[in-house]
């Protein structure tokens, strides 16, 4: 079967980067759910200066589980999620990106920055036109925000070196099929370009 034909459509005026869940949990290897992230969050800070020298919103997203009927069958099918308690270090934001002045942090408790949170609301109030999608991780969280963030009625677009996974082979073949559906997957130097 053939490749769909598809576009790009790029990012609009206002742009929004939304960082998928970039905290120690994910981004420190001695947490069960870490990886070694460095060169993700090296990528989003290129994105961050970009973005905060443009006064383009930023927001940011962890995820806390503060009660046992938060997000339960999604824990029970990970168990290491436990972790993410309120207070523990494992949500904060990895310290390297961390949000300056009004830049929100939004708790979420599933995949999607979008499901069961205020982030479409925000979008609109900050008259955001188009999303950039950094973070971790490309094959869970990553993935539900973008093809939320289209099913919203947003252009997203991936920086490719700016989006990570535990599993490299989940995160190449996610990329191709955002990429061949949902958005346009590029280089961070062709983003900032």
């Amino acid at each position: 079967m053939p490749d769909l034909e598809r576009r790009s459509i790029g990012l609009g005026q206002r742009p929004g980067l939304v960082i998928v869940d970039v905290i120690e949990g994910f981004t420190d290897p001695a947490c069960p759910l870490g990886s070694e992230a460095d060169a993700v969050v090296a990528a989003i800070g290129e994105l961050l200066q970009r973005f905060r020298a443009r006064q383009w919103p930023v927001y940011y997203t962890t995820v806390v589980y503060s009660d046992d009927s938060q997000a339960a069958v999604f824990r029970q099918r990970v168990p290491a999620l436990e972790v993410l308690k309120p207070g523990s270090r494992w949500v904060r934001v990895d310290p390297r990106v961390a949000p300056r002045g009004a830049e929100p942090v939004i708790e979420k408790r599933w995949a999607s920055a979008f499901f069961k949170t205020d982030l479409a609301e925000r979008l609109r109030a900050d008259k955001v036109d188009s999303l950039v999608v950094a973070g971790l991780t490309t094959s869970g969280c990553v993935r539900a925000t973008v093809v939320d963030g289209l099913q919203h009625d947003y252009p997203v677009v991936v920086p490719r070196e700016a989006v990570g996974d535990r599993n490299p082979q989940a995160h190449e073949a996610n990329l191709f099929d955002l990429h061949a559906k949902y958005a346009d997957v590029v280089s961070v130097r062709d983003l900032l370009d």
